[in-house]
């Protein structure tokens, strides 16, 4: 049911995508491995605040959003993640966390991270915990024109010694 609007639009551009129903899971590297994808194929949503505007960050999820690398690529004053305060209502088709990364249908940038442009499909929240579309990635960048940009953290950011 709630995946309504995300089927709709994805329906009037003749995209080809598949929904897959899977076990409740409420991160994304738990749905990746739920359902057998590539923590590399399965882009999850941060949502961020951009100078107090709301935006997405999609990156795999197994790379760790790096919010200093962003706000210098975007050249910000602030970039912070968003509360579930600050972005729930935004998203009254999607339970709190499922939200797929299609900033476009909700009025915000999407920040994609250039590590996602290697894969043929991409997998994602359609959202609801317990489904996800996959789709290939050249009718999503072609659908939600992000700004394609390196976001994940380094492995040394990430777990340094």
């Amino acid at each position: 049911m709630p995946l309504t609007l995300l089927r709709e639009f994805l329906d009037q551009h003749d995209i080809h995508y598949l929904v897959i129903s899977h076990p409740v899971a409420y991160t994304a590297q738990g749905t990746a491995a739920l359902t057998h994808i590539s923590g590399k194929e399965f882009a999850k949503t941060v949502m961020i605040l951009v100078d107090g505007r709301l935006a997405m960050a999609v990156l795999p999820a197994s790379a760790r959003l790096d919010l200093h690398r962003l706000k210098r690529s975007l050249g910000a004053s602030t970039v912070e993640l968003a509360s579930e305060r600050e972005f729930g209502q935004q998203f009254p088709d999607c339970e709190t966390g499922a939200m797929p990364p299609f900033g476009n249908l909700y009025g915000m940038a999407v920040f994609a991270d250039e590590m996602l442009t290697h894969d043929k499909e991409i997998a994602f929240n359609a959202c609801s915990h317990h489904e996800l579309v996959r789709m290939r990635y050249t009718d999503f960048r072609e659908l939600v024109h992000p700004a394609i940009m390196p976001l994940a953290a380094s492995r040394a950011a990430a777990f340094p010694a």
